[in-house]
């Protein structure tokens, strides 16, 4: 199953960079972790990042992306992400990132991601 991961706002491009980077740094999702372009446009070398792409398999890999997810959208940056879309089959949840408290990160990432609540 793949996870995509997508932003809105200025500077969506640099929030999957770097959310990508973060991922990387979880050895369950090494290797798991793309970015994927748009097309380029006419008189573009190259498109610009679209989404980030996770595969992911087992129940355990699914609770690693929403701890290391979670832990990304809540810390402090200089700029806030307006908007995060996580989609997962039917699934489609959108997040608005810029007030997030950690429990309410927490539920609506597992919601998205289909992960089982904390203590269930």
């Amino acid at each position: 199953m793949e996870i995509r991961i997508s932003a809105d706002g200025e500077g969506r491009a640099g929030y999957l960079e770097s959310l990508s980077d973060w991922l990387r740094t979880e050895s369950d999702l090494r290797g798991r972790v793309t970015l994927a372009y748009s097309a380029p446009r006419q008189g573009e070398l190259g498109g610009a990042v679209d989404a980030l792409v996770v595969a992911v398999g087992s129940g355990g890999t699914v609770t690693v992306l929403a701890s290391a997810l979670k832990s990304w959208l809540i810390r402090p940056r200089g700029t806030d992400v307006r908007v995060v879309r996580m989609e997962s089959g039917q699934t489609k949840v959108e997040i608005d990132a810029r007030h997030l408290d950690r429990d309410t990160a927490d539920l609506l990432i597992r919601k998205a991601l289909g992960a089982p609540a904390r203590g269930e």
